[in-house]
């Protein structure tokens, strides 16, 4: 049965480097070219952490050598972020598909996602983002630019911004009619670029939205069949780095809420990816949402392996 799938790539799908994510993305295309092949629509978003930090640092680092250097904002760079992994993606894609006989569009939407300036997590930035400096040069960037620093860990000063929940994806009908028309999609990179209103225009700002609430909010918008996070584990699990660890195979909405009242998941690695699925198969009936490793991902849109959530 054809299936409308949003594929969520996680970080193990892009590599840690430029060397890195151009061989990784030939894995990444053979698991999205597998689900092509089976005759579903697929839309694909992606994460950004080691690139838009990179960049981001390396933007900071001519500002620190030149003082006179103009400031790139964060909205840009993970602008930069989206082109330069959308196009790596697109092309080991394109190539795979024509590989095995296959013809299909493949494009990158450069996209904006809408955050609100209500949202609490604007007045509490606690992402942080690029590499770690000493506290001189975190304080230049702090007087110089306004930029909220914190000390991460005993390893060093990082700046951190705001991580909020995206409220609406600007660029979602172009998604929507080029996915229609039969092309294979990559958007909403990095969680998107996050935008605010100032009237009737849209400002960026500086903000990182986690990509597994943005593919959640994009799967819903367009009324996908499943919501497929591809992440470094076949399955999720509960009671994990305990004698007690298991796998779960299935679980309904209100028992992943329970596992995650219980406080099973990490907040920076299954968490949002639990509370994404959870938020996506609430919104409609029908939904699944499917979290397992990048390599199983026809099988498990087959039924046969990763953790479903119904």
């Amino acid at each position: 049965m054809n299936k409308k799938i949003v594929v969520a790539l996680g970080g193990n799908a892009l590599g840690k480097n430029l060397t890195e994510q151009f061989e990784a993305v030939k894995v990444t295309a053979k698991a999205i070219a597998d689900l092509i092949e089976a005759g579903n629509d697929v839309i694909i978003t992606h994460g950004n952490g080691p690139q838009v930090g990179k960049i981001d640092a390396a933007m900071n680092a001519l500002i620190l050598e030149d003082p006179t250097e103009e400031k790139t904002t964060l909205s840009m760079c993970v602008a930069m972020s989206q082109a330069y992994i959308g196009y790596d993606i697109q092309n080991a894609l394109r190539k795979e598909l024509m590989r095995r006989g296959l013809y299909k569009p493949v494009v990158t939407i450069i996209t904006q996602v809408e955050v609100s300036n209500d949202d609490p997590a604007m007045k509490h930035p606690t992402k942080p983002i690029g590499k770690f400096m000493t506290r001189e040069q975190a304080e230049n960037l702090r007087e110089r630019y306004g930029y909220n620093i914190a000390e991460d860990a005993g390893r060093g000063w990082r700046r951190v911004v705001a991580s909020p929940m995206p409220q609406y994806i600007i660029e979602l009908d172009a998604i929507r009619a080029s996915s229609l028309a039969g092309s294979v999609v990559i958007c909403c990179g990095g969680g998107g670029i996050p935008v605010r209103r100032k009237g009737e225009f849209l400002k960026g700002c500086a903000a990182v939205i986690d990509k597994d609430y943005c593919s959640a909010l994009l799967a819903e918008n367009l009324n996908a069949d499943v919501l497929l996070i591809l992440t470094a584990v076949e399955k999720v699990m509960v009671n994990f780095n305990t004698p007690d660890a298991r796998a779960i195979d299935r679980m309904t909405v209100d028992e992943a809420e329970r596992y995650i009242a219980e406080g099973q998941f990490a907040a920076g690695s299954m968490l949002p990816k639990v509370s994404a699925a959870v938020r996506f198969v609430r919104g409609g009936r029908d939904r699944q949402a499917i979290i397992t490793d990048l390599n199983k991902a026809i099988d498990a849109v087959n039924g046969k392996t990763g953790t479903v959530i119904y």
